[in-house]
């Protein structure tokens, strides 16, 4: 007859639970090192996670080459320390070597987006489904959140299963990190562009111009110095950007490696930078040139939009957004036969798929071009 003192034992894995007299659950476990590790729990559920992460240790220290190091180490408190996505997601974004406004924009994607829906998750337990129903769940007015949203959670995961927390990236959602662009840009003409510099306040003028024939990043624009400019050469040396982030201006590099850069500019933009220049610059050579109102702070976006606003509608061009002006730079760029290595040079591109894209928007003047050249074979 068997005793009914005789625990009742279940295995998982490569260890076991079983239930002891004293109605407490006892997880055990076998490690690597031949011995036999066992702790005595209030719950049942809490046994099977300690005995996962013991399973989990083992994993992690195979897929990494390390020797495995029993659960009363520095390793076993790793591994609970990142025992949920939110968890792995501080240490992650943490660890990154970010620009000041991408570390803000993940860290809203994560706490807006990813982190209320699967926060609370085990990186193991976030599979395919769950994220198909997750990625489902967001809002579909807002493609470009959504895709980024969805890229960021891809990385984070790409790096959880390089650290062993996770056995495969759950992120298999075709087309999901890119979004169709929800704003059609229609390039300024040159004549429209000419209304527009003459719409804008006279303080305004050279830093627009620089915006479209130049193709300068509002960042890049608003931390121009006096010794950035060099009008002999007619040149305008892009070293370095300003970015907003909760209401504080940081200084720093561009957006890429390939932002520092050296820009030629047309004689139009040139002789508008040497007028504008005319004008006292507080700072000297150290002088910003688009400064605030105050003649030393950073121009705030707002400041700008509350005359670019105005002026667009004077235009008839409600559309237009001011980045716009960037993208109208390069088009004309290729359509006076800039090649894809010169756009990036220009521009401050590390891949060429963007270069790409203005060079076929560029195409749609193939009319235009036929027409030129049938007067340059006429001899006009």
């Amino acid at each position: 007859m068997t005793s009914t003192t005789q625990p009742k034992r279940r295995d998982y894995g490569s260890g076991s639970v079983r239930m002891l007299p004293s109605g407490k659950p006892q997880a055990r476990f076998r490690g690597p090192d031949g011995k036999r590790y066992s702790k005595t729990w209030d719950t049942m559920r809490n046994a099977r996670k300690w005995l996962s992460d013991m399973e989990e240790s083992v994993r992690r220290a195979e897929y990494l080459d390390e020797e495995w190091q029993p659960p009363t180490t520095e390793t076993q408190a790793r591994i609970k320390a990142h025992d949920t996505l939110a968890a792995y997601a501080e240490t992650w974004l943490a660890e990154r070597d970010l620009k000041p406004r991408s570390r803000a924009h993940y860290r809203k994607l994560l706490d807006q987006h990813i982190l209320p829906a699967l926060g609370d998750r085990r990186p193991k337990s976030i599979t395919p489904d769950v994220v198909r129903a997750w990625y489902a769940g967001l809002d579909k007015s807002t493609p470009t959140m959504r895709s980024h949203a969805y890229s960021l959670l891809r990385t984070i995961f790409t790096t959880a299963v390089q650290d062993g927390l996770a056995d495969a990236n759950p992120c298999h959602i075709r087309g999901a990190s890119n979004a169709k662009r929800v704003h059609k840009i229609e390039p300024l003409s040159t004549a429209e562009l000419t209304a527009l510099v003459e719409a804008m306040p006279e303080r305004y003028r050279a830093m627009t111009l620089l915006a479209a024939w130049c193709g300068l990043r509002f960042g890049e624009l608003t931390e121009l110095r006096r010794k950035d400019i060099d009008l002999a050469r007619g040149v305008v040396k892009v070293r370095r950007g300003v970015t907003r982030v909760g209401g504080e201006f940081i200084v720093g590099t561009p957006k890429s490696d390939a932002g520092v850069r050296d820009v030629a500019m047309p004689p139009q933009v040139v002789d508008a930078l040497r007028e504008h220049m005319a004008i006292s610059i507080a700072g000297g050579r150290e002088g910003l040139l688009f400064p605030a109102a105050d003649g030393v702070s950073h121009l705030a976006p707002s400041t700008l939009y509350g005359v670019f606003y105005p002026a667009r509608r004077a235009i008839g061009r409600p559309d237009l957004r001011w980045h716009d002006l960037r993208h109208t730079g390069a088009v004309l760029a290729a359509q006076v036969g800039a090649t894809t290595a010169e756009l990036m040079g220009r521009l401050g591109h590390s891949s060429p798929g963007m270069a790409m894209r203005y060079q076929h928007t560029a195409k749609g003047r193939d009319a235009a071009i036929a027409a030129a050249l049938g007067r340059l074979s006429s001899g006009e």
